[in-house]
């Protein structure tokens, strides 16, 4: 028989029971799955356009765009280019007080807001280090090669001492090398000869270093230039849609040079003509001809 006491000791045991969590007899709990967080993104990286080798995988060579007349939404466009030249022995008349270099030009550049393309040897690049680097990294411009000592690449090329054939790749790779040292992050991948001066020699011995070479199609005829006039009109007279003009960024071989700018860029931009930068120019001979503006022709 149960006694009054055990059935109260009996029920409050109960209570007791009914009260406690039944974590033993649950069901184990499964974490939260939270899906992985999506790598971040890297940034695209901009790939100057280049062309594609020329015969036998030869360096190729560019001159000029397309010549195009232009369209509203699509102006015709004109590319100034200015070679930086120094020469590898040039070291002790610039001591002795010869300007390679022309700061009042790329100020007038700047201050005209004009796209342009600098062309600099690696001598230059080792002589004004602080000029190549602000260039460098000035969205308005950008760097290219022109040789580390502006040796020629043939011979019987204006006077110029020559470069043997074996050296040509080592003289490009040094150019890359001083603008790199000087602080210019983003060298593009073109090369101009010194004097505009090549041969099948040539293209094949700088096929390795994947270079497109830059000439041009209209001669700025500033190199030892006196009169600003003079240059700016043969300028004027040679510009046609997709042109590159050959200019120069040195005060003591071509003194005339940023007076000339300061007449050929309102006279070529009331002709209706934009300024761009020589990637620019590469890129637009690179599109299909189904894709090109109405009016666009091949060289």
């Amino acid at each position: 028989m149960i006694t009054r006491s055990r059935m109260w000791t009996t029920l409050a045991t109960l209570a007791t029971a009914t009260t406690l969590p039944l974590t033993a007899c649950s069901a184990p709990q499964t974490p939260t799955l939270h899906p992985p967080a999506a790598p971040a993104t890297p940034p695209k990286k901009h790939t100057p356009p280049t062309l594609a080798p020329g015969p036998q995988g030869q360096t190729p060579v560019f001159k000029s765009a397309p010549r195009t007349r232009g369209t509203a939404k699509a102006p015709r466009t004109v590319a100034l280019t200015f070679d930086a030249d120094m020469t590898a022995d040039q070291g002790p008349r610039a001591a002795a007080g010869e300007h390679f270099d022309n700061p009042a030009l790329v100020n007038t550049l700047r201050r005209l807001k004009v796209p342009s393309t600098f062309f600099m040897t690696g001598r230059w690049a080792e002589e004004y280090p602080a000029q190549a680097r602000a260039i460098g990294a000035d969205p308005l411009f950008e760097v290219a090669n022109h040789s580390y000592s502006h040796y020629a690449f043939t011979r019987d090329c204006y006077g110029l001492p020559t470069v043997p054939a074996h050296a040509m790749r080592t003289d490009v790779d040094r150019a890359f090398a001083a603008f790199r040292k000087a602080g210019v992050k983003r060298p593009l991948p073109y090369f101009r000869f010194p004097g505009g001066c090549y041969d099948q020699r040539a293209l094949r011995a700088l096929a390795p270093a994947g270079v497109t070479a830059v000439q041009w199609d209209v001669v700025g005829g500033d190199a030892f230039a006196t009169d600003p006039g003079a240059v700016a009109r043969q300028v004027l007279d040679g510009v046609r849609p997709g042109s590159v003009v050959v200019l120069h960024c040195t005060r003591s071989a071509a003194p005339a040079t940023e007076r000339a700018v300061r007449t050929i860029v309102p006279k070529l931009r009331e002709r209706g003509f934009r300024f761009v930068r020589v990637s620019e120019q590469i890129a637009a001979a690179r599109t299909p001809q189904s894709t090109r503006p109405a009016g666009a022709t091949q060289n």
